[in-house]
């Protein structure tokens, strides 16, 4: 996507930080300069705002409505990382996006057990040649998914509606299950984790409308906790027995994933979640007895 726009500046907030990774090799290569969406008014014609909604690691949405008018304001190309609301859940061509990203891996493969890549052109950039240029590069770039890769895909996407479905409602729920708890000073939640944070608790954007219209189909399978002590959230994630201990996510498993251990400028007191699809009163057993054991423990 970088090769294919060749912008002079990218405009990008905190999420994925693969993303940035990426972002200081491409440096090395063009001088792009990064800056924060903040920023966005610094943009010209060619530059690129890109955003990452629902945000990596918290869940959170960001509006495309508002970055889109900022976008065309500019004459700059507005890319969407969708990764965190596959379709049913979110579509950013209804809002214009020219690109939108996914890392198949996690919902479009939905078992674990793929590696892939996709971007979504907008169906004028097509007709402008945008794909035809994208197939080219990759050719001689080498980014190219295996044919078994390409057959695991294609086995995933005829489930992929009812398993997407399914985990964003399962996260919804639990998010409020744990909004619930932590108003119980007797309950364990409220004894060791601070706050949650997802798109579905929102509450001025929810209240604006914005919300419901860019993700029509649910609020997405991932979210936070923040626990009160460092050490607790290190800890956490192995007295689990249903959710995993691993930093993938979209699988039909749940995971739960102290996040520095993967992302060293994460909090240490932030746990990501990942929803899986079993059952949701296993899930809501699984953090109160690893809460309890914590408790116990480590009080």
């Amino acid at each position: 996507m970088l090769i294919l726009l060749n912008p002079k500046k990218i405009f990008i907030g905190d999420g994925y930080h693969g993303c940035h990774g990426v972002l200081d090799i491409i440096k090395r290569l063009t001088g792009i300069e990064k800056l924060d969406l903040t920023q966005v008014d610094q943009a010209g014609p060619g530059d690129i705002v890109h955003i990452e909604t629902p945000l990596n690691p918290t869940g959170e949405a960001r509006n495309l409505a508002y970055y889109r008018a900022k976008a065309s304001e500019k004459g700059a190309y507005l890319t969407v990382d969708s990764t965190f609301a596959p379709p049913p859940l979110q579509n950013p061509l209804d809002f214009d996006a020219d690109i939108v990203m996914h890392s198949g891996t996690k919902y479009v493969g939905g078992h674990s057990d793929m590696l892939c890549g996709i971007l979504v052109i907008r169906s004028d950039r097509v007709e402008e040649g945008w794909l035809k240029t994208l197939h080219t590069d990759r050719q001689y770039i080498g980014s190219v998914m295996g044919s078994f890769e390409g057959w695991l895909g294609i086995r995933s996407t005829r489930t992929m509606q009812l398993r997407v479905a399914r985990q964003a409602q399962t996260a919804e729920k639990l998010v409020a299950w744990l909004q619930e708890q932590l108003k119980d000073v007797k309950s364990p939640v409220e004894k060791v984790l601070s706050h949650v944070q997802h798109a579905s608790i929102q509450e001025d954007d929810l209240r604006d409308g914005w919300l419901q219209k860019q993700m029509p189909g649910g609020f997405g399978p991932v979210f936070s906790i923040w626990a009160k002590n460092p050490e607790h959230a290190r800890r956490l994630p192995s007295r689990m027995f249903v959710f995993q201990h691993a930093t993938s996510l979209g699988g039909v498993e749940s995971l739960m994933e102290w996040r520095a251990m993967s992302d060293a400028s994460c909090d240490k007191r932030l746990l990501r979640i990942s929803c899986g699809i079993e059952e949701l009163d296993d899930l809501k057993t699984d953090i109160l007895q690893g809460l309890e054991s914590l408790l116990r423990d480590f009080p």
